[in-house]
């Protein structure tokens, strides 16, 4: 990360941290990466629990090339990715997802060690993975080799053979709807009564349009890629529109390379 826009307070801090409190061109620490991506600090009566997306999208807003988002990222991109996930407890993904981009566990990385154990954490966040019908690869890594246990979320109506299949993989199965569906806020209460309340979602679009439409959305982690695709590719939320369009507030606002990387609040 090269230049800073400052836009809040806490951003202007991190410019008025160098000399002059000047812009400077030069690629961001782990640590000034992880200072601006950090949670909201706990209430006195202990941490709610806050959801966060990231998103990638290309100038004419596509959320994908071909199916899979890795085409319209970048390095940068990469590193903002792994210091949400650095930062979270939880990664929550839509099944589709999952399989379209060959989901793998989260890994151990060195550079948050620290910062994971101040902050009462495991070594790596688990993955949390949406789905009704749980028909999912079980023989997958992520199910197979997590360093921490698979997640799922599903309804009270799931197959009770694809529940049994699930457990004996070793995934850690949470109910969190009547129906075969997941209820938004019910997986965000189930994670949360877990200990697990800095939540991070990473799609893909049907998900990421769901947790909009119920209102749990708290924060949006948006890459602007400088890239054009045309196409039909989908947008980074799906799903039927909300009755009336919800307001976030710009946070901050990161550049590098014509990549913008913005954060943007729930009012």
């Amino acid at each position: 990360m090269r230049r800073l826009f400052p836009v809040t307070d806490e951003t202007a801090a991190l410019s008025a941290a160098r000399p002059g409190g000047d812009l400077v061109d030069r690629e961001w620490t782990l640590e000034e990466l992880a200072a601006a991506y950090a949670y909201p600090e706990p209430a006195p009566g202990g941490r709610e629990p806050w959801l966060r997306a990231n998103m990638v999208s290309t100038l004419d807003g596509a959320a994908q090339h071909e199916g899979r988002s890795q085409p319209i990222s970048g390095a940068t991109d990469m590193r903002i990715f792994g210091t949400l996930r650095g930062l979270a407890d939880v990664v929550i993904v839509g099944a589709e997802t999952v399989r379209q981009e060959k989901y793998r566990p989260a890994r151990a990385r060195e550079g948050f060690a620290e910062l994971r154990k101040a902050a009462g954490q495991g070594p790596a966040p688990a993955i949390a993975v949406v789905s009704a019908s749980l028909e999912l690869d079980f023989s997958l890594p992520l199910f197979t080799s997590p360093l921490v246990p698979t997640l799922l979320l599903t309804g009270a109506a799931a197959a009770p053979d694809r529940v049994a299949a699930a457990e004996r993989a070793g995934a850690r199965v949470l109910i969190a709807g009547d129906g075969m569906g997941v209820e938004p806020a019910r997986a965000v209460r189930a994670l949360a009564e877990l200990g697990m309340t800095r939540l991070l979602t990473e799609g893909g679009p049907r998900l990421l349009g769901q947790l909009v439409a119920a209102g749990v959305l708290d924060e949006l982690c948006l890459t602007v890629s400088p890239m054009l695709t045309a196409g039909d590719a989908q947008r980074i939320a799906g799903g039927p529109s909300v009755a009336v369009p919800k307001r976030f507030t710009l946070a901050a606002l990161l550049e590098e390379e014509g990549f913008l990387f913005g954060r943007y609040r729930r009012t």
